[in-house]
């Protein structure tokens, strides 16, 4: 998808976007569960980088874990933006946090940051490069040996495995009472406009973006989760 449709699309769903997918919550909260040991070890004044950073779920985990982190948010829907502002401000941790509308390219170059989240958003790049590019991107923000934790969907989707797997995980958005007609928009985006790759192609592209050791940490029907650390120099 074009940068600017993906943008329409999510200042479109921000406002009820939370509602939309409660069904669902059970896998958002596991991820956040797990990764909580992931970033266990990083400093009590942690700076933590949240790229594409929605309506704030990850950001709020943390922040609730965490007294002493500091966020940058950052996403390009000022929409969804808005919603994880409110969020912040609800839960008491918004002087904690910085709100950037737009991309994490458009940050200072510096390694001011421990660590990243960047979840469910490289998948809607369909370049290879310009994937790697954005991974490339974080990396530069970060501190040496800062840590990612990224999610993406991500299968081998000529496999007869995956076939299953879409069909269940279908199954799982239709008991989270998406409609019918969305959930065949769903299936058609998987194959045109959301680059779903086998999972090794995916660590692929995080090393290619400047990251060592990509780790799976999580996974939950079609999401994948990984924990790296940028690479030496």
């Amino acid at each position: 998808m074009q940068p600017e449709a993906i943008k329409a699309l999510f200042d479109q769903q921000a406002a009820g976007y939370d509602r939309q997918w409660e069904k669902t919550a059970p896998i958002r909260q596991c991820l956040h569960f797990l990764l909580e040991p992931v970033f266990a070890g990083l400093p009590e004044d942690a700076r933590i980088l949240c790229v594409g950073v929605g309506t704030g779920a990850e950001m709020a985990h943390l922040a609730r874990r965490c007294p002493g982190w500091r966020f940058m948010a950052v996403d390009p829907s000022e929409a969804m933006l808005e919603v994880s502002r409110r969020r912040a401000e609800q839960e008491g941790f918004i002087d904690r946090c910085v709100f950037h509308a737009g991309y994490v390219q458009e940050l200072p170059e510096a390694p001011a940051y421990d660590a990243a989240t960047c979840f469910l958003v490289s998948q809607f790049i369909l370049d290879i490069d310009e994937r790697a590019a954005l991974f490339r991107a974080i990396a530069a923000r970060l501190r040496p040996g800062g840590l990612l934790a990224s999610s993406d969907l991500a299968a081998d989707t000529a496999s007869p495995e995956y076939a299953v797997l879409l069909e269940a995980w279908m199954r799982t958005m239709a008991g989270a009472e998406v409609p019918a007609d969305a959930l065949e928009r769903m299936r058609r985006a998987y194959g045109e406009d959301v680059a779903v790759l086998p999972p090794a192609q995916v660590e692929a592209i995080l090393r290619a973006g400047g990251f060592e050791l990509p780790v799976p940490f999580f996974q939950a029907g079609l999401i994948h989760a990984w924990v790296s650390r940028r690479a030496a120099g």
